[in-house]
């Protein structure tokens, strides 16, 4: 894991012992909005941290936490719904160094990601930025990204911890989750990085679990980060994030984020004075935040030669693994470089390859698939052009489709750009629908129906209906596929790579056949987990529930086989550990990529579980012809469950189906192994996880229900939308609406205005003081709510107290 903060302990502690009490407050929030604060008698200077996860977003000048601002030229990359697709820990790992090296360059010492929240449901704003719904492999492609970051010197801050699966009321929403499912599908890809890449940093989630803040839960940060799971590193704020500075303190979060000019340091140095803090407490607090200030200061930056074309040819080869062939009806693809080729589709001149908000990177580079394929194919082949669509909008028009149709029917093949425009996929806010813009779906038809040779290709970062995908021959899904995938486009076309992404999500018929729906995004200010593990293909293969692509989907140009598996039982006593080996053969006539994936299911069980459960994957290259063995180490944690009544995860005695397979659903090899662990097991009653947990199946898997709140009587956790039913509450909202066109420097497209007002409307009240640079004091939030509340009086007297 290399050298990071946990080998700054005996120096930090020395720093510690010399600082006063509001000293160290003062270390426990930033300097300004991307800055730690310094200890210039130390010798350490302000630290920067900045947005990430696929692409460095520093800002030199005005800030923002949502990509509204300049930021520097930076390699972005695929995001985390493409980079999922490829199920490459190497390429991970590169791409982590990357990103690490460019960090470097620009002197920022903590890169704030990757996203690892699990994909709970298809319409999450947000889930463009997160790898899965599968939490197996979104830790282990996290936790080689964060390896191959911090070998670089440059820490990583996994985020949001946790439960955080909607943008819909984000920093109020209270988040129940019964303890099982918490355990078993929202916490382990955070437990795999942790004990894996060992992150310097976590931040903490807006929302609350069940009843508490991230911020301020004990449990979730001592109890499950630290003293489970071994966390050595510093707990931080989302932005804006913090609700009570003293009990955050308490709970082990250390670093809020941005500066809030001294109001919550002067609340820690107080709160020890007056003995509500113990100062042991602070000084826990202080030491993490010292031995990662000490391991970036040792750290020399901004010399450093980045390659940046490497890194966008490393992008490229990213977004080639990435790409997805979802339907290849009569072995269309590869299409051939010659004839008449229609390019249609806003997306062809400007691309789609990346979503809206903190994740925003400005490319250093930008390909565009129209350019790309020109370059490609001419003077072979003849290209044509029709936009189809508006890229921003996808407005009804008409006019536009039918110039794509004369541009359709007078080609030999059609390439089809379509997907989901920028509106559809962004932070702050949730989608309502699964559907395509209906002029994309009207195009695809329209063009389909006089070209039947059309390829589609998607650009989307989560899933989506497609009604029209019984009448394509072919379909193929890049996401959104970084600067460069639109060079990495016309070679897999073309045939010079072969596709080898496979889906690390499901793609439903429709999004009520999802579990989760029903509970999505929940009431005003609570969203009860009810399907508990009927996330994703846990609850479609369990119930039987068709879809319209598997998880683990994927097509290829070649073909591979899948024989002599062989199980063999390991471990200690009374512990169990199955090795699964098996032969892949490429058996077409083109060089090609396998992703096969391990799954196990428990016969027999003392608890519900789902039917298949990913334990293991492997990607491997073969020429044709070639063979290779597949090995897969499957520990106990593999056939094990998290058992509420003992708080621990339990493997039982009995049999357990292994199944090999190409997706969820294609099992190729399977084989049964006994295991005796000397933990007896029973059939369970029912067998299958409840899709909607009644209350006392709620409870019984360690849940807790807790009342709603009341919007009534306003308090500084409610939000500027609630606040809204008031006349002072619209002429409060009207004002903060003005200050923050300020931070957006001039955007005033729609796109931004819309973005803005999702942002503030479920801004808590509390957030005016924190992140006003001190333009809004606690003084003022409380004239301000006793005067929502009707009591103006008491709001007078309150002004003229100190």
């Amino acid at each position: 894991m290399g050298i990071g903060p946990k080998n700054y302990e005996n120096k930090a502690s020395d720093i510690l012992h010399s600082l006063s009490v509001e000293e160290k407050a003062a270390l426990c929030s930033g300097e300004d909005f991307w800055s730690l604060k310094s200890l210039d008698r130390h010798g350490i200077g302000p630290l920067m941290v900045t947005d990430g996860p696929h692409g460095l977003r520093k800002q030199k000048g005005a800030a923002d936490h949502m990509g509204f601002n300049h930021s520097v030229p930076a390699t972005c990359f695929p995001t985390a719904s493409a980079l999922a697709a490829t199920w490459n820990t190497d390429l991970m790992s590169e791409i982590g160094r990357a990103l690490g090296a460019e960090c470097r360059h620009e002197g920022v010492s903590v890169l704030l990601g990757p996203g690892i929240n699990i994909k709970r449901h298809p319409t999450c704003g947000r889930n463009f930025e997160y790898f899965s719904e599968d939490p197996y492999v979104s830790g282990k492609l996290a936790a080689a990204l964060v390896e191959g970051l911090q070998s670089e010197g440059v820490g990583a801050c996994v985020k949001h911890f946790a439960a955080n699966n909607q943008e819909t009321q984000r920093m109020v929403i209270d988040t129940l989750v019964d303890e099982r499912t918490l355990r078993e599908i929202y916490c382990p890809a955070f437990e795999t990085v942790v004990k894996e890449a060992q992150p310097w940093s976590v931040m903490c989630a807006y929302n609350r679990l069940n009843g508490t803040f991230c911020s301020d839960s004990d449990y979730l940060l001592n109890k499950v980060l630290r003293q489970d799971w071994g966390f050595e590193g510093l707990v931080m704020t989302d932005w804006g994030g913090q609700n009570d500075r003293v009990e955050g303190v308490k709970a082990g979060m250390d670093l809020e984020m941005p500066g809030n000019k001294g109001v919550n340091d002067a609340r820690i140095a107080w709160a020890v004075r007056s003995g509500q803090l113990s100062e042991a407490d602070l000084d826990k607090t202080v030491l993490r935040i010292l031995k990662l200030m000490l391991a970036a200061t040792d750290r020399k930056d901004g010399t450093a030669h980045v390659d940046m074309q490497a890194h966008h040819d490393l992008a490229r080869r990213a977004a080639e693994e990435s790409a997805v062939l979802l339907k290849n009806d009569g072995g269309l693809l590869p299409l051939k470089a010659i004839g008449k080729i229609a390019v249609i589709g806003g997306f062809a001149e400007t691309p789609r390859f990346q979503g809206a908000g903190s994740s925003q990177v400005n490319p250093w580079k930008l390909d565009t698939p129209l350019d790309a394929l020109r370059t490609y194919l001419e003077p072979n082949a003849e290209v044509s052009f029709a936009r189809g669509f508006d890229a921003d909008t996808a407005e009804d028009d008409p006019t536009l489709i039918a110039a794509a149709v004369e541009a359709a029917q007078n080609a030999d093949k059609v390439v089809l750009l379509a997907g989901l425009t920028a509106r559809f996929e962004a932070e702050g806010v949730d989608r309502d629908t699964l559907a395509l813009p209906a002029q994309v779906n009207r195009l695809v038809e329209a063009v389909t129906k006089v070209n039947p040779n059309t390829v589609v290709i998607l650009s989307n970062g989560s899933a989506i209906e497609m009604p029209w995908i019984n009448e394509v021959q072919a379909v193929m899904t890049l996401q959104l596929a970084g600067q460069a995938g639109a060079n990495a486009l016309p070679r897999i076309l073309f045939g010079d790579v072969s596709p080898s992404g496979k889906l690390a999500e499901t793609y439903p018929m429709a999004m009520e056949d999802c579990a989760s729906d029903a509970h999505f995004p929940g009431e005003p200010r609570r969203v009860i987990y009810r399907e508990g593990l009927n996330i994703g293909y846990r609850y479609f293969v369990t119930y039987d529930v068709p879809v319209q692509f598997p998880f683990g989907h994927g097509l290829s140009y070649t073909r591979f086989q899948y024989s002599d598996l062989k199980l063999h039982i390991g471990g200690a006593a009374g512990e169990a550990k199955v090795v699964a080996e098996l032969t892949v053969t490429n058996t077409g006539n083109r060089a090609g990529a396998e992703i096969v994936q391990f799954y196990v299911r428990d016969q027999v069980c003392s608890q519900p579980r789902p039917k298949r459960e990913l334990k293991g994957f492997h990607k491997v290259m073969l020429e044709p012809g070639e063979s290779k063995t597949v090995r897969m180490d499957l520990p106990s944690r593999a056939f094990s469950f998290y058992d509420v009544a003992r708080a621990d995860w339990v493997t039982e005695d009995g049999d357990f189906d292994i199944l090999v397979g190409a997706s969820v659903t294609d099992i190729r090899l399977s084989g049964k192994v006994t295991l005796k662990t000397g933990n007896p097991a029973r059939r369970p009653t029912p067998e299958r996880p409840a899709i909607s947990m009644s209350d006392a199946q709620f409870t019984g898997q360690g849940g807790v229900l807790i009342p709603q709140d009341k919007t009534r009587p306003f308090t500084p956790l409610s939000t500027l939308h609630e606040l809204q039913e008031t006349r002072l509450g619209r002429l409060l909202f009207r004002k903060v609406v003005k200050d923050a066109n300020k931070m957006l420097g001039g955007h005033t497209d729609e796109e931004a205005i819309r973005l803005r007002d999702a942002l503030l409307s479920s801004l808590p009240m509390r957030n005016l003081v924190t992140m006003s640079n001190g333009a809004f004091s606690p003084k003022m939030l409380d004239m301000v709510l006793l005067m929502l509340n009707g009591r103006y009086g008491a709001a007078f007297k309150r002004g003229f107290k100190g």
